[in-house]
């Protein structure tokens, strides 16, 4: 078997690696991929190394990519800021305050080309956590690739456009779920046919996993909400196959470190069963569950913040040895804010380590058979079967959302943990053991206050440059679509094209989709 990673394959005492094992049970490669999708896994090929980054400035941002590619990471993962988020413009009242404090501020065309000026978009894979507003997003970055000589057809990268896990956790929707749905399967159509090496969706467990649930929860509700995009996809005419092998998950890696492992491991079983199970699919790809793992912020502690260095290294070894895709590790400082470059170099050096140094990447599936895995791999295999046979009887994940049941059952699980720790049955070092007085020297990463004001004089010089009559044509255009079956794709790039922006774009689509607020869970 060819490898392209390493010449020969021993351990540090010269011991060789085999590629498979006598017996093993499950084969990486083979369906239902439960301990892999590939048949080599990381022997032939690392894992994607993809940390998460934006702040302040398109400019500010662009330098961090810059330094964080100089360093070895393999792919770009944007975050965007509250209001780039929400679909807001820079200068409207409601962005107040939040102008590029917790991501990058995009608002126009002229941000997303300076956001990757210098970076060419033929060599990086770029995945933008974005979801109400992924359409539009996704239109900037395909017309700066075209103005790079990179065309549609050669942009490599995925958007998150996870529209039912902001409204059981996270709250950045805008528009009602029938007409989000109606976005999302805009964008895969258009995708199957003119970006067909972009990842439509990432489908995300990750943020649900944040806000309190349980690992067998993340993948039920995760799959759950998997099967809804495509019953939604199919109706719309689509073939299974055009679109499924482009999905992506998004999955947490908390501190159980088996337990992480065997979740893996089953959601990938349980994607293969379900898809073969429901739809008459040929193509094996559609099949294979690929994801993308961030550590988990939320257990991250301000208290004795070095600490995390520890915590993010046992749940990025747990992705690895779980068979992830590609990894973001999280930073020692972001429970306190930022990450500094110090912090975030540290953080891709972790995964570095792990790659060169562990042996983890040398072995294909390396906890397969181990009768401890195996048996966490089925019992969450069962139980999110069961958990996604519950959903289905309530008529699927999105009807489900719109009573509030997925909300319920994460505030119940976040509820119950927080009592664990409270009463001390479970421990958090620094938190309510290993307790100690602190002389914190760590700093948080300070942002320039004026970003708000220069981006305001930047849409201002925009709108008064345009052609006026063009953009106001052009967001009519959108409005009317969005009341009849057209694909509202090519719609949108005509729009970024004759410099709308982004608040604009989603103004024309809220005067026919409206906007909504979904139930809380209690």
């Amino acid at each position: 078997m060819a490898d392209e990673r390493k010449p020969s394959w021993k351990t540090l005492s010269g011991i060789d690696i085999p590629f498979e094992f006598p017996g093993q049970q499950h084969q990486a490669g083979q369906p239902p991929y439960t301990g892999g999708i590939h048949s080599t896994m990381y022997r032939s090929r690392l894992w994607t190394m993809r940390q998460y980054a934006g702040f302040s400035s398109a400019k500010e941002t662009n330098e961090r990519f810059k330094l964080l590619l100089d360093r070895g990471q393999k792919g770009l993962s944007v975050a965007f800021d509250l209001p780039t988020q929400l679909g807001l413009d820079a200068d409207d009242e409601l962005s107040l305050g939040e102008v590029g404090k917790v991501g990058v501020s995009i608002s126009c065309l002229d941000d997303m080309r300076e956001l990757f000026s210098g970076i060419p978009l033929d060599k990086v894979s770029t995945s933008m956590t974005i979801n109400a507003p992924a359409m539009i997003l996704l239109a900037m970055y395909i017309i700066v690739a075209e103005e790079q000589g990179v065309s549609a057809d050669k942009v490599r990268g995925t958007i998150q456009n996870d529209i039912l896990k902001e409204y059981m956790a996270r709250g950045t929707y805008v528009f009602p779920p029938d007409e989000s749905m109606r976005l999302i399967t805009d964008i895969f159509s258009y995708c199957a046919m003119k970006v067909p090496l972009w990842n439509t969706i990432s489908i995300s467990g990750y943020h649900i996993r944040e806000a309190g649930c349980t690992a067998t929860q993340e993948v039920a509700f995760t799959l759950a909400s998997a099967i809804n995009y495509v019953d939604a996809a199919l109706a719309t005419g689509l073939d299974i196959d055009d679109f499924a092998p482009r999905l992506s998950f998004f999955f947490n890696c908390h501190n159980d470190f088996f337990e992480e492992i065997a979740k893996f491991r089953a959601a990938r079983k349980l994607w293969h069963d379900l898809i073969d199970a429901r739809y008459n699919s040929t193509n094996p790809k559609s099949k294979m569950l690929r994801f993308h793992t961030q550590v988990a912020g939320v257990s991250l502690t301000a208290q004795q913040p070095l600490n995390n260095i520890s915590r993010v290294t046992i749940q990025a070894l747990a992705a690895v040895c779980g068979g992830t895709q590609s990894l973001h590790t999280n930073s020692y400082d972001e429970a306190i804010g930022l990450p500094t470059e110090e912090s975030a170099t540290i953080a891709l050096r972790t995964q570095q380590i792990i790659a060169e140094e562990s042996g983890a990447a040398d072995v294909i599936d390396p906890l397969a058979g181990s009768h401890y895995v195996e048996h966490l791999t089925e019992q969450i295999y069962d139980s999110a079967m069961a958990m996604i046979e519950e959903i289905d009887g309530k008529g699927g994940a999105m009807a489900a959302i719109k009573e509030g049941w997925q909300q319920r059952q994460i505030h119940n699980s976040a509820y119950s943990h927080l009592n664990q720790v409270e009463s001390g049955e479970r421990k958090i070092v620094g938190v309510n053991f290993g307790m100690m007085d602190e002389n914190n020297p760590i700093k948080a990463m300070k942002l320039d206050d004026s970003l708000g004001m220069r981006q305001q004089e930047k849409l201002a010089k925009l709108r008064a440059n345009r052609n006026h009559d063009a953009a106001m044509s052009s967001l009519e255009d959108i409005t009317n679509a969005a009341n009849s079956d057209e694909n509202l794709f090519p719609l949108v790039i005509d729009a970024i094209k004759n410099d709308c922006t982004l608040g604009e774009i989603m103004g024309a689509m809220k005067q026919e989709f409206g906007t909504w607020m979904a139930p809380s869970g209690f």
